[in-house]
């Protein structure tokens, strides 16, 4: 958040020094889609496998994949309800109805 900031000249802790460091060792300023598009992966293979996308965090041999779901299910409860606080995307949203996502 601070390096937005910085970017966008409002107020930031960080210094042009330590921007310049970071870039030298190959920091990456953009967040990664990986965690998205392995889940999703293995969304896809569980609703081949069972039929369905309801996982469940408690019951199923795969939790971290149902806690996962329980995050995106909160996510666009707050997205339908216009909560800003809400990190799903309209491209999030179309790949998990395109699964059956419930």
């Amino acid at each position: 958040q601070d390096y937005k900031n910085y970017q966008k000249g409002d107020s930031s802790s960080m210094t042009e020094d330590e921007i310049q460091l970071l870039n030298r060792v190959g920091f990456k300023w953009e967040r990664s889609n990986k965690p998205l598009e392995r889940y999703y992966e293995e969304l896809v293979s569980f609703v081949t496998e069972f039929g369905h996308a309801r996982v469940s965090s408690k019951r199923s041999q795969r939790p971290s994949l149902g806690r996962w779901i329980d995050k995106q299910r909160q996510s666009y409860k707050k997205y339908l309800k216009g909560d800003t606080s809400s990190n799903i995307t309209k491209n999030r949203i179309h790949l998990l109805n395109k699964v059956g996502f419930e």
